[in-house]
């Protein structure tokens, strides 16, 4: 049963008055995305799923592109942000790549095989990393992307480019999901990192903190990391045997990202929505736990939506992204998905990002599935390899709207509401509704039909689905 509501509103209001003096841009900074990862037994329909808001303040442009599968020539390489280079394998896998030009970490990917990887912003205490090459930091998830079959292959290649160059930035965690199980990889400026397996039957919630506590590196089926990442904790003199267990997180993480309060109240609000165990803000937090009843998609976007409806915290019912309290649909939000993702059909069918574009408040998930050929006209700036050359070295003009791009729609869309939030939204949510509703309703049927077809004719079968994302990422730009 679920505790009594009062007894942590009075400790968020202790909380509020302790921040009421912070500025919007002060809360949001070093505080960027939310991810939650939910293993197959834990939803409705036995998929691993993944949902993520992606933050970035300042101007930013997002496209959207299909990789195709690449073959390499012998001595091929990727060359790293800092001069150092990784060669690459004989082939590639093909992927969809969420692209926000000129940004070292805000890049999200689904690739042929049904792997998801984003991340989250985790600051550590680490002020002495070893770096080789320059380190690597923007190309790690494209190569564990472009090389991985699985989710738990994408945290070995990825712990291993971290333990051979050096992570460039001060820590961050890496989602990663696939059909069959979801990981967090959590690497801390240098060599050192740390990985840790979602249970089948739980979900887990991240803000911008490092969740991973007590480890077990013996246990492989459901950690796995740097050797020496106890050891190294005591030489630092951040770990004291004598004090109990390790526990990566207190041990590595930055004190500000423990007590920050935009952490706390996310992993709060998010846990809450889907735990049978109501917490309050001062508790600790699991690192992963049972939900209260089995997820579905609408779950999750409901709270990538979220603003802290119902509680003390949505205390601006003008316009919540104009808060000075960070909530999990926020000012900075540059789009949401969620990763269904399942093993037991064809991965090209299976794994599906339900995308929103920019605020997922306001804006319809469309359902964009791993196989389709070709994104719709419009979604992305270049091709997709002139984009790679030019991500750290865009155009003068790259945050020049431009109505052919269709991020500027939903970008010029979510500047309008900020007079009045509730009655924009009202209306928007009528549209949202009725088109969510039908993707929901229907995409059982509409998957059979894909099904049967791949069976007769596969290229007629991903025209299908090309054409189906198409046609509803369109209607988006319509409404």
């Amino acid at each position: 049963m679920k505790r009594n509501l009062i007894s942590y509103l009075v400790l968020i209001f202790a909380f509020l008055l302790i921040n009421s003096g912070c500025s919007t841009k002060k809360v949001n900074e070093g505080f960027d995305c939310f991810s939650i990862l939910a293993g197959r037994e834990a939803t409705i329909d036995g998929s691993v799923m993944f949902a993520h808001d992606e933050d970035d303040g300042g101007k930013q442009v997002v496209n959207w592109y299909k990789v195709p599968s690449l073959i390499h020539s012998p001595n091929e390489v990727i060359n790293l942000k800092n001069g150092g280079v990784s060669l690459q394998p004989e082939k590639t896998n093909s992927y969809l790549w969420l692209e926000i030009p000129g940004m070292n970490f805000s890049d999200s990917y689904l690739n042929q095989y049904g792997v998801c990887i984003a991340s989250d912003a985790c600051s550590s205490r680490e002020n002495k990393g070893v770096f080789t090459d320059g380190g690597i930091g923007y190309s790690l998830r494209r190569i564990m992307t472009e090389r991985s079959k699985t989710a738990r292959e994408a945290v070995k290649i990825g712990g291993e480019l971290v333990s051979n160059y050096g992570y460039t930035s001060s820590g961050r965690t890496y989602c990663i999901a696939g059909p069959n199980e979801a990981w967090m990889l959590s690497v801390v400026n240098g060599k050192h990192w740390i990985a840790q397996r979602i249970p089948d039957n739980h979900i887990a919630v991240i803000p911008n903190y490092y969740t991973i506590g007590e480890i077990d590196l013996a246990d492989t089926m459901n950690f796995l990391g740097s050797a020496d990442i106890v050891k190294y904790a005591i030489e630092r003199e951040w770990y004291d045997p004598d004090n109990g267990p390790f526990n990566f997180r207190e041990a590595y993480s930055s004190s500000g990202s423990l007590k920050s309060k935009t952490n706390i109240y996310r992993m709060w609000r998010g846990i809450n929505m889907l735990s049978e165990v109501d917490y309050d803000v001062e508790d600790n937090f699991p690192f992963s736990f049972e939900p209260e009843k089995k997820i579905g998609v609408w779950d999750f976007m409901k709270i990538l939506r979220d603003h802290y409806e119902g509680t003390i915290l949505n205390i601006d019912n003008r316009n919540p992204h104009m808060s000075n309290i960070r909530s999990i649909c926020s000012n900075t939000n540059q789009y949401g998905f969620v990763a269904q993702l399942r093993s037991e059909m064809p991965v090209e069918i299976g794994a599906v990002l339900w995308i929103a574009p920019r605020r997922p408040c306001i804006q319809s998930f469309i359902p964009w599935y791993s196989g389709i050929t070709k994104v719709p006209d419009g979604f992305g700036r270049n091709t997709y390899d002139q984009a790679i050359i030019e991500h750290f070295n865009p155009p003068p003009d790259i945050h020049t709207p431009v109505p052919e791009l269709a991020y500027w729609h939903y970008y010029q869309e979510s500047e309008v509401n900020t007079g009045d939030y509730g009655k924009f939204f009202e209306t928007k949510k009528t549209e949202i509704d009725a088109i969510e509703n039908y993707l929901f309703k229907n995409q059982d049927g509409f998957e059979k039909e894909v099904l049967k077809t791949w069976e007769i004719d596969k290229k007629k079968a991903l025209q299908m689905i090309t054409e189906y994302t198409a046609k509803w990422a369109k209607k988006t730009l319509s409404n």
